[in-house]
């Protein structure tokens, strides 16, 4: 599955994890799923695909200019 296919905008977890070099765990996203943290998803016969439209807007959501607007000191 490609990320950038317009054909297939879907990441599976662990397309979605490797697009943060593996710094965000498939059980982190498993965790995120139930807490409701992470992007949206979508499962489709016990599947769960994120719609790349939904990943980028939860990481636009979570850009900030500094880590003050974060609410942490530096």
């Amino acid at each position: 599955m490609t990320p950038s296919n317009d054909n297939n905008p879907y990441l599976t977890p662990e397309e979605l994890s490797a697009r943060y070099h593996g710094r965000i765990a498939i059980r982190t996203l498993a965790n995120w799923r139930c807490t409701g943290n992470g992007p949206k998803f979508t499962k489709i016969g016990g599947r769960i695909l994120y719609l790349m439209s939904e990943v980028l807007a939860w990481e636009k959501a979570r850009t900030v200019e500094s880590t003050s607007n974060y609410g942490r000191r530096c």
